[in-house]
């Protein structure tokens, strides 16, 4: 087993199920139950495997806050009398083995007339039609629902450059997501690469297979520079998640909140810790909302015009962000604020710089698993805390938005997904969560929330229609997750 980060409490993520045997008597698992709660983790399912010879063996599955505090689980059960563990799994692990995608067919091929026309000589009339109009592959192959997922595994989670091999899990979950969420059939591209030039190359090379192209765990700030060249060369649309994605839910999250707090993005100051691919995009997306008192900080401090050191794309944010030129530390412009926007590192800020904030002072803190300032060190001194985490109110997750962008973008089949059809992604999530039911801790819809795509994907497609990006209008009898 191998750690991403410490947990603050236990999660299915560090779940373990542990093969034990032990004496059939009343009182035996009695024992065991104890032992494992007596550790802090939570116990789950139990099952017998099989009873034999007054001995029973059962299956327990037990939730862990971490690799040590699963080791120490299992320490306490095997220091029981008339108790041994047979054998531990590591149930994330076990979800991986053999990977999480497959390809199935959707056509049958049983018979010879099923071969000669799935394939020759049948599928020859059909190249022969897509040459003669390529947008046929659009409706003649999975051109039309499909999206590569792309990656150099520079920027993967928390744990930054780790490589595409081990890019591959996490570009597997984000097909597993679209295809769950949003019937959209996706597929992992993990490049060996680090250079622009190549990947940009590899991905206008297999682009006519897609529909579209999701830029993945790629460091900054490279990814600003191959989704600019990107974009200007392909015509399908071009996204990434890592900056836009997380961009549409912060905006979404933010609307919300400052309707229960009683305030309006154009009145309000905002401190964005962190100027990564997120920081960036968030910071823009704030600005095309409306918002017009934005500090960007990184770990030097405040981003303000003529700033030594600042790389162009923070020079070009800097003339459009900061208005009054301040300087400082986050913890010193976070006084008097009123939105703390985290996408950094752990412990970026502290707990005494949030009470200085504003009255009814709204914070975001999406550092994953940790986040910037911990919800038990200032949830009380706050109006509305949001976290990326799931086992907190108010989570800010990426799944609420990217799903529903490709579904609504493939829908009409978009030339590109454009600020305008990001601004309605974000309308679209905060207006699921309705006016009678804005509280704290209920400013974001839930991940499992099955209208958020449907609502996203809507929004996304008249906003591409509007906007001119659109190559199709769907018919009125097609729902927005179905394809066409």
């Amino acid at each position: 087993m191998t750690s991403t980060g410490p947990a603050l409490q236990p999660s299915a993520s560090y779940g373990i199920t542990m093969r034990v045997r032990l004496q059939q008597r009343p009182g035996s698992f009695g024992r065991v139950a104890s032992a494992i709660g007596e550790t802090g983790a939570i116990l789950g399912a139990i099952d017998i495997v099989r009873v034999e010879r007054g001995e029973v063996v059962r299956d327990v599955t037990v939730a862990c806050s971490g690799d040590e505090h699963a080791r120490a689980v299992v320490k306490a059960v095997e220091a029981l009398d008339g108790v041994a563990v047979e054998h531990v799994s590591d149930r994330t692990f076990l979800m991986h083995l053999g990977g999480k995608l497959e390809v199935n067919p959707k056509v049958p091929v049983k018979t010879r007339d099923d071969l000669s026309m799935a394939y020759t000589p049948g599928v020859a009339r059909v190249s022969r039609a897509i040459h003669e109009d390529p947008d046929d592959a659009w409706s003649l192959t999975i051109k039309g629902n499909t999206v590569a997922i792309v990656s150099d595994g520079t920027a993967v989670l928390g744990l930054g450059d780790i490589g595409p091999e081990a890019a591959m899990p996490v570009m597997e979950g984000k097909a597993a997501l679209l295809k769950e969420f949003a019937a959209v059939d996706a597929f992992p591209l993990c490049v060996d690469s680090k250079d622009p030039d190549r990947i940009v190359d590899f991905v206008r090379m297999v682009a006519p297979t897609f529909g579209a192209i999701n830029l993945e765990d790629i460091s900054a700030p490279r990814c600003f520079e191959i989704e600019r060249r990107l974009r200007a060369e392909l015509d399908i649309p071009v996204f990434h998640d890592d900056q836009h994605g997380t961009a549409i839910v912060l905006l979404a999250a933010l609307m919300n909140a400052l309707k229960v707090v009683g305030k309006v993005a154009e009145e309000v100051k905002i401190v964005v810790v962190g100027a990564g691919a997120a920081g960036v995009a968030c910071t823009e997306i704030m600005l095309a909302h409306g918002a017009r008192h934005i500090v960007v900080c990184d770990v030097d401090g405040a981003v303000y015009p003529g700033r030594p050191g600042l790389d162009p794309i923070l020079e070009a944010l800097a003339q459009r962000t900061n208005p009054d030129g301040e300087q400082g530390t986050a913890d010193e412009l976070l006084g008097g604020a009123d939105v703390l926007v985290g996408l950094s590192r752990p412990r970026a800020v502290s707990a005494e710089a949030v009470r200085r904030m504003a009255a009814d002072p709204v914070v975001f803190a999406m550092a994953n698993p940790d986040p910037e300032v911990r919800v038990e060190e200032v949830g009380g001194d706050v109006a509305i805390m949001a976290t990326g985490r799931s086992d907190y109110p108010n989570q800010i997750n990426n799944v609420l938005a990217f799903p529903g962008v490709f579904r609504g973008a493939l829908d009409v089949r978009a030339h590109a997904i454009n600020e305008e059809m990001e601004l309605a992604a974000a309308r679209a999530i905060a207006g699921v969560v309705g006016e009678d039911q804005l509280h704290p801790e209920y400013v974001i819809p839930s991940v499992f929330n099955r209208d958020v795509v449907d609502a996203v994907a809507t929004a996304v497609a008249r906003a591409a229609e509007a906007t001119g990006v659109a190559r199709r209008t769907p018919t009125p009898t097609e729902s927005s997750i179905e394809i066409g």
